[in-house]
């Protein structure tokens, strides 16, 4: 472990507080990870300070090689059982029969069907029966992110949802990663900032957004997948 400065340090004992307040309030709650750098921190906070938090993940059917091997290394480094979604077969089936295996690249309502089958439909079976769920947003990683606040109640999913590092910076995760030695996904040693499915992830260039490298052929304005939007648009 190396030196944190004061500041992420106030930030870790704000994060650690609403871990508490989360197993105290909201018992069953889950971590929806994705193997990303600031689900990695959270998932790091949560295996150390608040162990009945349980975590989750969503296997689309389409994710890199590199997700899978933090995925193995974070299983054993943890020692943690992470519950793997899987979307239903048919609906995959059905989708890629009717409109072929990357038709999400011809229009945003196709990518959104391809979402909503692979994450929204799986999501909900992550959630049911839950009283809250965490996420790694943060405000800077986008548009539609800018007023992301630590907690609010989710309409579409019917219960709490909580965002604990949503005032950190992108130095503050990468901070912590070295800091307290977190697995990463080692795609973002590649330059990719933000990642999802395989074929719709790639890296950013200086400058860009966080979230430029996901769906970057749609714009900025309408770069969510279904799991993070208002009940009225989805």
């Amino acid at each position: 472990m190396t030196e944190i400065n004061e500041k992420l340090a106030v930030k870790i004992e704000a994060v650690k507080k609403v871990l508490n307040d989360i197993v105290a309030g909201y018992d069953p709650a889950t971590l929806a990870s994705s193997y990303g750098a600031e689900d990695m921190v959270l998932m790091d906070l949560i295996c150390k300070h608040a162990p009945k938090i349980e975590i989750f993940t969503l296997d689309t059917g389409r994710l890199p090689k590199e997700t899978y091997d933090v995925m193995q290394q974070a299983k054993s480094h943890y020692n943690v059982d992470v519950q793997v979604y899987f979307p239903d077969a048919t609906d995959v089936e059905e989708y890629v029969t009717n409109n072929g295996p990357n038709a999400f690249y011809e229009s945003v309502d196709l990518r959104k069907q391809c979402c909503g089958i692979r994450k929204v439909k799986p999501l909900k079976r992550a959630l049911d029966g839950k009283k809250a769920w965490l996420t790694g947003m943060r405000r800077s990683q986008a548009v539609t992110r800018s007023e992301l606040p630590v907690s609010e109640y989710d309409e579409t999913f019917g219960l709490q949802k909580f965002s604990p590092l949503t005032d950190w910076s992108n130095g503050d995760v990468w901070a912590y990663i070295k800091a307290f030695d977190v697995p990463y996904n080692k795609l973002h040693d590649r330059g990719v900032a933000s990642i999802g499915c395989a074929p719709c992830t790639r890296a950013i260039t200086a400058g860009e957004d966080i979230r430029a490298g996901r769906w970057w052929w749609e714009n900025p304005e309408s770069k969510e997948c279904g799991l993070h939007v208002k009940a009225s648009k989805i």
